[in-house]
């Protein structure tokens, strides 16, 4: 009996020092935005107050460009998954990129309203602060439903639209990256409000790839830390449970304004097929469809995807 006594003692320390490790290897809580800002906001990064919140940003290039072009990031991105745009744009254009409520260094919306159409109110709210009129809006997976929803709301404002792997339909994903499924379940969303491990989220980025070779471990630090920032991850399953994008289906159809979609062939998330249907749905859309890139197709290739947004304009 002393001895089964003794070997059930080994084995529950034994569990309790694996579970101490993955604690100790997963703790990740929040951050707040003054650790993140040095690395993550230095300049042209700037931080603006509209709607009550501190919003961060770049506004960057030709200052009297009469028609700016900014840029709207999908879910638990940031402004720099546009780097590589900002840089061949910023010469000839006015590029505007901002971190959107509840994502980046931005942080949650005060009101805790994450409804779509409570984002294109926003764009539009901090379009006025900047005293901006009108624009060529582009928007990447969420970031193109806000923009399909804000050109929706105020057509005149916008001059051409660009929609990237956007939502806007019905989804049906052949694969889902892990951190949204866990943002999704409730037990572990509570979890990972406090309990990271940072291969959670480099298995995200690289499923939402063509190419998971591209992805580096600096992207990775990226994404994992602008994750961190205080309110994120409960913003984020919040918006998660939400209706489903098919609310504005039927509208997509009114959008009367240029527009350009980009897809990448190997998108898992949204499939191409949906990228087809945009171009069928708005009457004198062009697709373009880069066979080996994926689901943020702007940030794996950003050469070969703006040369042809610099065709569109």
């Amino acid at each position: 009996m002393r001895t089964l006594l003794k070997i059930f003692a080994g084995l529950l320390g034994l569990v309790f020092l694996l579970l101490a490790a993955v604690v100790a290897t997963s703790w990740a809580p929040d951050r707040p935005v003054a650790s993140l800002a040095p690395r993550w906001a230095p300049p042209p990064s700037v931080f603006v107050e509209v709607a009550g919140m501190q919003v961060h940003l770049r506004d960057e290039g030709v200052r009297d460009d009469p028609l700016p072009i900014v840029l709207l990031h999908g879910t638990s991105a940031s402004l720099h998954t546009w780097d590589g745009w900002a840089a061949g744009l910023k010469a000839t254009r006015r590029v505007i990129r901002l971190d959107l409520p509840g994502f980046g260094l931005t942080g949650p919306f005060p009101d805790n309203d994450y409804r779509v159409e409570h984002y294109a109110s926003f764009i539009h709210a901090a379009l006025d602060r900047l005293g901006v009129s009108r624009v060529v809006l582009a928007g990447n997976s969420f970031g193109g439903q806000v923009a399909l929803v804000a050109t929706l709301a105020q057509p005149a404002r916008i001059d051409r639209l660009i929609l990237i792997d956007s939502a806007g339909y019905p989804l049906s994903p052949a694969s889902i990256p892990i951190g949204f499924r866990i943002a999704r379940l409730p037990l572990l969303h509570h979890l990972a409000r406090v309990m990271l491990p940072r291969r959670i989220i480099e298995d995200s980025v690289r499923n939402v790839y063509g190419e998971p070779a591209r992805v580096t471990p600096e992207l990775v630090d990226r994404y994992f830390e602008l994750t961190l920032r205080e309110g994120n991850r409960q913003a984020l399953a919040e918006r998660l449970k939400l209706a489903p994008v098919d609310a504005i289906t039927e509208r997509i159809p009114l959008i009367k304004v240029p527009t350009l979609v980009l897809w990448g062939g190997r998108d898992r998330l949204i499939p191409p097929e949906n990228g087809q249907r945009f171009a069928h749905d708005i009457a004198g859309s062009r697709l373009e469809l880069f066979d080996e890139l994926g689901h943020v197709p702007h940030e794996e290739d950003p050469q070969r995807t703006l040369a042809a947004v610099m065709r569109f304009l």
